[in-house]
């Protein structure tokens, strides 16, 4: 089997090692020199354009594209659609908004080119081994590219989820899950940081991975943080979002669906990224003033 990969970041190069570890052919490209070299080193053939990519793949040509959601994966799909055959196929497992796999796909099937929106967990580590994949579209052509799923997903862990969009989809509201798992775990942990005992952070993430009903790889990533900072003094409190957890709170909103504890840690995502906020200010001087409760000063 011969894949070509496009994007050559932390998922796509370890997607790279996964599928050469599986004796995949790959053909890699990316902008970097760096990356195509790193790229090389795993026995795959590296090229400096997408022409080269095109050119190097046999008939029907499978394109893999792992860059940044948005323009660039618009601007990559694009061309691909100019320089593909019919019949060949394209796969976005990047962050896709579920609305753009489904307008990539009906503008590729336009020129008879088949396209797969593949929603992907497990992170790197996922990426490297054992990953974890949503995959939508033509279930008709799904077969010629499971056997690529078989070969670098865990067992288990890959589905076709439906027509192009759905894997996108499926992984949007995956996000947002994930959102409030995160957040439910720090807060837990805030509790114990201010309450009355001294825990053990490393060690009660490491007992509640073992047997308890929230193990999870979680808390696993938690234990493995804390081993390294005891109570994360080295870093900032600041949680970035990627999107999909917007997504996902847009979308319910758009169903009328009530997801309170996605909605409620997307907004703690983005209260996070403040040092301070006019809201917080607002509600204190309000208690401060109808019932005398004390503000704190700088």
């Amino acid at each position: 089997m011969q894949i070509g990969m496009i994007g050559l970041g932390k998922m796509g190069l370890n997607l790279v090692k996964n599928m050469r570890d599986a004796d995949i052919d790959v053909v890699a490209y990316d902008l970097f020199e760096q990356a195509r070299t790193a790229a090389a080193q795993t026995g795959a053939k590296a090229v400096d354009t997408i022409d080269g990519l095109v050119e190097a793949l046999s008939a029907p040509r499978i394109v893999w594209v792992m860059v940044p959601a948005g323009d660039p994966t618009d601007e990559t799909i694009n061309q691909l659609g100019d320089k593909l055959s019919a019949g060949d196929i394209v796969i976005d497992g990047g962050n896709s908004y579920f609305e753009d796999s489904i307008r990539h796909g009906e503008n590729l099937a336009a020129k008879n080119i088949h396209f797969f929106d593949v929603g992907t967990s497990g992170g790197m580590a996922g990426a490297r081994h054992d990953g974890n994949f949503m995959i939508g579209g033509d279930k008709d052509t799904f077969a010629t590219i499971e056997p690529l799923f078989e070969a670098i997903a865990a067992q288990d862990g890959y589905l076709y989820t439906g027509p192009a969009g759905s894997g996108h989809y499926l992984k949007m509201v995956h996000n947002g899950i994930e959102y409030g798992m995160m957040q439910a775990i720090g807060e837990g942990f805030e509790v114990l940081a201010k309450s009355p005992f001294d825990y053990d952070n490393e060690g009660v993430a490491k007992v509640w991975s073992h047997g308890s009903v929230i193990r999870s790889w979680l808390m696993e990533l938690a234990q493995s943080a804390f081993s390294a900072d005891p109570n994360l003094d080295e870093i900032k409190g600041v949680m970035h979002s990627s999107g999909e957890g917007a997504w996902t709170v847009q979308e319910a909103i758009r169903l009328h669906v009530a997801t309170p504890v996605i909605s409620s840690s997307l907004m703690m995502r983005y209260r996070s990224e403040e040092d301070d906020s006019v809201a917080g200010k607002v509600v204190a001087s309000l208690r401060n003033q109808f019932g005398g409760h004390a503000v704190d000063h700088k």
